[in-house]
């Protein structure tokens, strides 16, 4: 079945069932998906985590669209049954860095966790000419119930994988590289070595490049943590997502995996930063470790203020906090919408705990706005 266009011109109200326009059968919807049907003006998209049962098209006076998905509530009837009204992107038509963004990638049979997180942030990152590399294929080992990425057994890692993700880097003109990757505990190094490897192949093509990795835990095992540390990126980062309470909830263990575990994290952020602190070589020591975490998962104040005093304690520096979206019906649901003011206080409150860098936000993901927090 076709996907439609929607010109702003021609948008009245309507009440309408996603499915009946085309889109796939069991309602999941991706950004692509909207882009692919936008013809000619901006939109403006409420994101509902891209499992829109029905939605209200309604003209703006800027001639845009304003897409406002009402949320399913059967699996808890006590979540947030609409959208915040903060939680709305304006989205423009691709442009010629999109355009350029998308062939590179497909040239080089790269994936982005832009496209496979179904990041909210995408169009906008994209039409700047940016992305963050996703490494080591398109499927995880672990089992996280907030994630999109597909689960299951992946392929072994490409060994020509370093040498593209560097050569589009620099087809790009990128200045600032993002790398990161699923977890692989199916390989021996957890993955470490094929980070090691793109990190040194974008250093030979781009040496004045500033590279950041968002890492897995890679079990906690110290050497494999080393061998990414060997290469000497910028920013060392890997994410500790969501209070301790939560963690079986929302990150089970896997079928053929391990379980995540708040304090192998907090070992690993640790490590990093002593590493660092210790090191001969200056630009060694001005490694910059960075972390962030989800709100509306279910955590409560008081366990956010514990978890950033624990990232502290590890010597993290940079701190990202946004809101968590479902990814579907199938995932963890959203359990409330944040208010901007108070992700504000949050960054006031991070900032007064000691942490060089903070952004908090909505929409704020790991990688959004990441050269920023370093300059």
């Amino acid at each position: 079945m076709a996907t439609p266009c929607v010109k702003a011109h021609e948008v009245a109200v309507w009440n309408l069932e996603l499915s009946a326009l085309g889109f796939v059968s069991d309602f999941e919807f991706r950004i692509s998906d909207l882009n692919a049907s936008i013809e000619t003006g901006a939109i403006s998209v409420v994101f509902d985590a891209f499992a829109l049962r029905d939605a209200v098209i309604t003209e703006t006076p800027r001639a845009s669209s304003v897409y406002n998905a009402s949320r399913m509530t059967h699996e808890n009837p006590s979540r947030p049954a609409r959208l915040a009204p903060w939680l709305r992107k304006r989205l423009s038509a691709d442009t010629a860095d999109t355009s350029a963004l998308r062939r590179v990638l497909s040239d080089l049979g790269l994936a982005t966790v832009c496209t496979e997180a179904q990041c909210p942030n995408q169009e906008e990152c994209h039409a700047l000419g940016t992305a963050t590399f996703l490494i080591l294929g398109r499927r995880c080992t672990r089992a996280c119930r907030f994630c999109a990425v597909e689960k299951g057994s992946p392929a072994p890692p490409r060994d020509d994988e370093p040498e593209a993700v560097a050569e589009a880097c620099e087809r790009m003109g990128l200045s600032y590289v993002v790398v990161t990757s699923v977890t692989r505990d199916d390989l021996l190094d957890g993955g470490a070595g094929q980070f090691a490897n793109t990190i040194a192949a974008i250093r030979r093509r781009l040496p004045h490049a500033r590279v950041e990795v968002l890492t897995p835990d890679f079990l906690g095992e110290p050497a494999h943590v080393d061998l990414v540390l060997d290469a000497r990126p910028d920013v060392f980062d890997h994410n500790v997502e969501t209070v301790p309470r939560l963690y079986e909830s929302v990150r089970p263990r896997a079928e053929d995996g391990a379980a995540p575990d708040y304090h192998r994290s907090l070992s690993v952020l640790a490590h990093a930063k002593i590493r660092a602190a210790g090191a001969r070589d200056i630009a060694e020591r001005q490694l910059f470790v960075k972390s962030g975490l989800m709100l509306g998962v279910g955590e409560r104040d008081e366990e956010i203020e514990s978890v950033l005093a624990d990232l502290r304690q590890a010597g993290v520096d940079i701190l990202t906090l946004g809101q968590y979206l479902a990814p579907s019906d199938r995932h963890w649901p959203v359990a409330r919408f944040v208010e901007p003011a108070d992700f504000a206080r949050w960054e006031t409150r991070a900032r007064e705990m000691g942490f060089r860098s903070v952004l908090a936000g909505p929409f704020v993901r790991s990688s959004y706005h990441a050269e920023e927090l370093i300059s």
